[in-house]
């Protein structure tokens, strides 16, 4: 055999050797927050460690990754081996059938170490369909800083009226000095879930005992016109294109003195590299005001495989890998033990972590008093603080959320909003078949 052919052939040996058939390529969606862009990062190390699983990300808009996923999920389209997904589809696709039992999971993942009611969120009797990057709950941040020059004192628990009072005293929208920042943008998990939470504390909800739609009391009315004029006087312009990421530039650039939102921004706001006003920030519990029941959200950003995936066993392999406490560890020796993904591990909260993590104490706290069973001041038939966990109400709470969006902008008043609201879920809810 000439040389030149050997060598031909060794070299398409190695190749294919290198290739393995076994190889697989996982495709992962997930949403564009910091902590998701630096699991991303750091997948690197995961793909330097199983050479025969490669990752192909997906990364999109909270509100974009929520309807794909929806699409590809209900039509078993099978384009996504990974999902990025919160407790309320956990519960619903789980119960349908569409995604995997997080079962046989390996001892050194140490399930007993997630928090109990995270657990819960994300399983359908007893099963669990998701396993938890972060949770979170959702607090308030506030300018150390312009409260002490201004001589105002936050106080641990706030009220609404309270928070509308020392937003309007440190505006001055000349400097692009913005009192309160708070989500605008439409979206069931966008400003309806900041929109909920601050209803809830008015005494409202969204249905009751048979499951009528309430926007037409005093309660809603309350709340709606609280957050428009207060968002018109004391918020930044745009305010109706504003979620999560928008607002969290906003306070980080040094414009937003309050700002009221998910607990997960407290690595964020505290890191210089990022944060203009790293120094100058306070945390403290979420507004509440006729009642403090359900004025503080709970959520997880979790990992999911799809029963569609062809690759269920490289995916577990990965799920398990990014939620895990060897990632925890990662994470916290290549940034910092305050970036750690917050919420989910009893282990997370050492007391090295709570020294690093100023917003630590009131995000655990939030999560330990949130109840997702007993939301409103009043009883309701639904599960869910910010969100109602029922097939229909992710196109319900996207609808309303256009509608508080508009009377935000001012296309619209908050009580034809309001109406528009009440119709529009009245019409849905009985084409559904509720009450059943």
């Amino acid at each position: 055999m000439k040389p030149s052919v050997k060598a031909l052939l060794v070299s398409t040996c190695m190749t294919l050797s290198s290739v393995s058939f076994g190889a697989e390529t996982l495709t992962i969606a997930t949403v564009n927050n910091s902590d998701m862009i630096r699991m991303q990062k750091l997948s690197k190390t995961f793909e330097a460690e199983h050479p025969d699983i490669k990752l192909n990300w997906v990364v999109l808009e909270e509100n974009v990754l929520r309807q794909r996923l929806t699409t590809d999920i209900a039509t078993q389209g099978g384009q996504f081996d990974v999902l990025t997904i919160g407790m309320y589809e956990a519960a619903l696709w789980g119960a349908k059938g569409w995604l995997e039992p997080m079962k046989d999971l390996p001892a050194s993942y140490d399930l007993d170490d997630v928090f109990p009611s995270v657990r819960d969120g994300l399983s359908v009797k007893g099963s669990l369909y998701a396993l938890p990057f972060y949770a979170e709950s959702s607090i308030t941040y506030y300018r150390t800083d312009l409260f002490k020059n201004a001589g105002l004192t936050m106080p641990e628990h706030p009220t609404w009226t309270q928070i509308g009072e020392f937003a309007e005293k440190l505006t001055d929208k000349s400097k692009e000095q913005y009192g309160l920042c708070l989500r605008g943008k439409a979206g069931w998990g966008e400003n309806m879930a900041l929109i909920t939470t601050l209803a809830n504390g008015f005494g409202a909800r969204w249905f009751d005992e048979k499951w009528q739609p309430q926007f037409n009391g005093p309660e809603w009315k309350d709340a709606l016109n609280f957050y428009v004029d207060n968002m018109k006087k004391s918020g930044p312009p745009g305010a109706s294109s504003n979620g999560f990421n928008e607002n969290l530039a906003l306070f980080n650039s040094g414009k937003c003195a309050i700002w009221v939102d998910a607990s997960v921004a407290g690595s964020f706001v505290t890191d210089k590299t990022q944060s203009k006003v790293a120094d100058h920030v306070g945390f403290t519990f979420a507004p509440h005001e006729k009642t403090d029941k359900g004025t503080s959200w709970m959520y997880s950003w979790s990992l999911a495989i799809p029963a569609s995936s062809k690759a269920k066993d490289a995916a577990k392999v990965f799920t398990t890998w990014a939620t895990s406490k060897e990632y925890n560890q990662l994470v916290a020796k290549t940034d910092g033990i305050a970036n750690v993904p917050p919420g989910t591990r009893t282990s997370t909260y050492s007391d090295e972590y709570m020294k690093a993590a100023p917003f630590a104490k009131v995000t655990l706290e939030s999560l330990k008093v949130a109840d997702p069973k007993a939301p409103t001041l009043k009883p309701v038939p639904y599960i869910g603080i910010q969100l109602v966990t029922i097939p229909e109400f992710q196109a319900i709470g996207t609808q309303v959320g256009k509608f508080f969006s508009g009377a935000l902008t001012g296309q619209q008043t908050v009580d034809q909003a309001l109406t528009a609201a009440q119709s529009t879920t009245e019409r849905e809810m009985k084409r559904a078949g509720y009450p059943k």
